[in-house]
């Protein structure tokens, strides 16, 4: 007996019911192929320019910085980022194939390198799978070009995010993950971050960077 198995069987006994058959079983079968849509916020909705309004709102809303850049002002616009926090003007970067686009080669000054993230890395910058305007949130899939740790460990994350992977709700990103990865297939973890790390926990003061970055700024690139 696999572990889904067990853990299926333990639900199903303290519910006190057996599996699923018949007609019953082929409506639960049907609503897991449509992936059926609920309630969409309205805010949500509207074209690509409104769409990236409320993403930038919203994320701002939660602490992160927003710029929008093209595709050509990517590296130029890090290299200023981290001049203006005076952060030194290194940072690893996820091996993802996607930035590849940039001309990282034209910031000779700005030293890069690809790989999992050290305990001495300050800044990272990565990709993204997509933003989700309804709520300012940035979603990141594991895997060979992301490591996990790569937006955990260091205290800055410059995440380059393109237009045309905002979108709306939250229901969209599954549409996207399933056209990726096939039907029924995820990654090992998909992380959705809405600004920087914080707790409200210690005497209810806002902290930032509690248990990830203390700074997420999002590069938003023009097609």
């Amino acid at each position: 007996m696999s572990g889904r198995e067990q853990i299926l069987g333990t639900i199903r006994r303290s519910l006190k019911r057996d599996a699923l058959s018949g007609a019953a079983r082929e409506a639960a079968e049907a609503r897991l192929r449509q992936h059926p849509v609920n309630i969409v916020p309205a805010r949500a909705a509207g074209t690509p320019d409104e769409r990236l309004r409320t993403f930038e709102h919203w994320a701002t809303f939660n602490h992160a910085t927003v710029a929008r850049v093209a595709a050509a002002e990517v590296p130029q616009a890090v290299a200023d980022y981290l001049t203006s926090n005076n952060l030194p003007a290194r940072a690893v970067m996820a091996p993802d194939p996607a930035l590849d686009r940039y001309d990282w080669g034209g910031r000779p000054l700005l030293e890069l390198r690809r790989g999992l993230p050290l305990d001495a890395d300050r800044v990272a910058i990565t990709g993204a799978l997509a933003g989700i305007a309804e709520t300012g949130t940035l979603v990141l899939a594991s895997g060979p070009a992301h490591p996990t740790s790569i937006h955990l460990l260091p205290e800055t994350h410059v995440a380059v995010l393109r237009e045309a992977d905002v979108v709306g709700p939250m229901e969209e990103v599954f549409d996207r993950l399933r056209a990726r990865y096939g039907e029924g297939v995820m990654p090992r973890t998909v992380c959705t971050v809405t600004g920087p790390s914080r707790t409200g926990d210690i005497e209810q003061q806002l902290e930032l960077g509690a248990h990830g970055p203390r700074r997420l700024h999002i590069l938003l690139v023009g097609d």
